[in-house]
């Protein structure tokens, strides 16, 4: 006959109460609102968790590791964040136009022959310049997200402005 042990709830959980308390105020000293501070204390758990799961362990403590993660959690939500809110600047500055205001046609003009531009080009130089200056991720990122070496990355976006930088000048929009 076999007996199991009963597990309680929680057992795998590799963070306790203590630890889940000190990651959620590392968080909120972070600027993390307290609306998401469960989504990171959820990040730091799966961290943790995978770190344990290739097989390693924090090299000194388990609540020391919890605050770098979770300090560097809060870091990249504020970045996020900022993200978030210019690209939110970039799409209002796309809203219907106001021809009363002075330079609105002409700005318009220039909106409409850069979408043109875009579409003309070839779709992995679109891809870098639409990540790079639309969604406002850093060459680094968007190499990462592609799957390409970084210089890929900036020889293509090079490319692309070359390439957008004289159909404007012979559409004689700039």
């Amino acid at each position: 006959m076999v007996v199991r042990k009963a597990r309680r709830p929680g057992a795998d959980d590799p963070l306790d109460v203590a630890l889940v308390d000190r990651v959620r105020a590392i968080l909120a000293l972070g600027g993390v609102p307290h609306a998401d501070l469960q989504d990171g204390v959820q990040q730091v758990r799966l961290k943790l968790l995978e770190f344990r799961a290739e097989g390693r362990e924090p090299l000194r403590s388990t609540a020391a590791w919890c605050a770098v993660v979770a300090s560097n959690i809060a870091v990249d939500w504020h970045r996020e964040r900022r993200r978030r809110e210019r690209l939110d600047e970039r799409l209002t500055a796309l809203r219907p136009w106001d021809t009363e205001r002075p330079g609105v046609e002409e700005a318009r003009v220039l909106t409409l022959s850069v979408a043109q531009g875009l579409d003309a080009l070839p779709l992995p130089q679109r891809q870098v310049v639409v990540l790079r200056f639309y969604a406002d991720l850093p060459v680094a990122e968007i190499a990462e997200a592609l799957g390409i070496p970084e210089g890929t990355v900036k020889s293509r976006l090079h490319a692309a402005v070359r390439a957008l930088r004289a159909r404007l000048h012979t559409d004689e929009v700039v």
